[in-house]
């Protein structure tokens, strides 16, 4: 276990060590710690009746709890809390893990669902618990290109492509006959002075400045359809939540009860729970890591859960969240220092992708 400098005024240095062995071995075994335990595996340089002494002080103050009685003692949240806040040493991925990471973002797609989708998969399989990822809205997305390609005299297909690799294609059916030509100059000029901008700001004022240059002047039926268009791909409405690793929570000795179980993949069904729980970490302006703890989640179903949240970003934008929500008794170093990792990959690969 690595030396630790406890820095939490109100316990001592023998018990801010005990504390962390505590939450240390209870994390690594699953099962209660009692005083004997301490002594046999742990230098902690004093008798066991001492060390069962400070137990029961830590017990008393709220820092443990005991499950049952005659049995070791268990962190509480306050523990955990404690012990994430002040006590816990920063830790690093492996270099294995690392490697992983770099491997598997230097190969992904550009398509936005595609990353999403694969970053759900890895931090599920790399966290072996239960990852959710918010995945960004359309309109905080920026716009790189368009087409309006000719179909016939009053139909054209608009394809719009977004900074982040997202391909929308919207039928417009002017009231007025418009040719190839005259097409390929709205392009041209909605290309030129609306290029980076976010799809946010495509308002009908953006496209009738982009276009007032054009002559014979462009149909209002077409400058209709291009702004309804946009519309359409922003879709501020619509933001997916993509779920993976379900499965290892079948691992952990917390679930075993198919009760507490059900409640947790009730809450993932129907989403809008977690959702919200989730989002809220998008609006802060630190991209560190926040950890929730237990009935800190508010929720008496997720009691024995902790949620790990950092949100992600492109440039200077935050666009969603990624959350690995797992037993109480996570690895809170490790977890902490994956999610991060991930969403620095993530945010970096977005950022590529979007430049020009």
């Amino acid at each position: 276990m690595p030396e630790i400098e406890p820095r939490v005024p109100e316990l001592d240095k023998r018990k801010a060590y005990i504390l962390t062995t505590v939450v240390y071995e209870y994390i690594a075994t699953a099962e209660p710690v009692g005083s004997a335990t301490l002594t046999q595996k742990y230098n902690l340089g004093v008798s066991s009746a001492t060390i069962r002494n400070e137990m029961a002080e830590l017990e008393a103050r709220g820092y443990l709890v005991q499950p049952h009685t005659s049995a070791g003692r268990v962190p509480s949240d306050v523990g955990y809390r404690t012990y994430v806040d002040r006590l816990m040493p920063p830790e690093n991925l492996s270099d294995e893990e690392g490697a992983r990471l770099h491997a598997e973002f230097a190969h992904a797609g550009r398509a936005l669902d595609e990353i999403v989708e694969q970053t759900t998969r890895l931090l599920s399989q790399l966290s072996q618990n239960l990852a959710v990822v918010v995945a960004p809205s359309r309109d905080s997305q920026t716009f790189r290109h368009l087409q309006l390609i000719w179909l016939a005299e009053r139909s054209i297909l608009m394809v719009v492509v977004t900074t982040a690799g997202v391909t929308e294609q919207h039928v417009i059916e002017p009231d007025a006959a418009v040719d190839p030509d005259e097409l390929t100059r709205c392009s041209n000029a909605l290309n030129k002075w609306l290029s980076g901008r976010l799809l946010s700001e495509l308002d009908r004022a953006a496209v009738v400045g982009a276009l007032r240059e054009i002559a014979p002047p462009v149909p209002l039926s077409l400058i209709d359809g291009v702004v309804a268009g946009f519309a359409k791909t922003r879709r501020p409405e619509e933001r997916r939540i993509l779920f993976g690793g379900a499965q290892h929570l079948l691992d952990q000795p917390e679930f075993r009860d198919f009760k507490k179980l059900r409640s947790i993949l009730d809450l993932v069904e129907e989403q809008r729970t977690l959702y919200r729980m989730v989002l809220e970490s998008i609006e802060r302006e630190h991209a560190e890591p926040s950890v929730r703890i237990g009935g800190e989640l508010d929720l008496e179903d997720m009691s024995e859960c902790s949620l790990v949240t950092i949100p992600y970003r492109m440039g200077d934008r935050s666009l969603g969240v990624l959350a690995i929500l797992g037993a109480r008794r996570m690895p809170y170093g490790r977890m902490m220092a994956l999610v991060a990792a991930t969403a620095e990959h993530l945010s970096q690969h977005l950022t590529d992708v979007e430049l020009p």
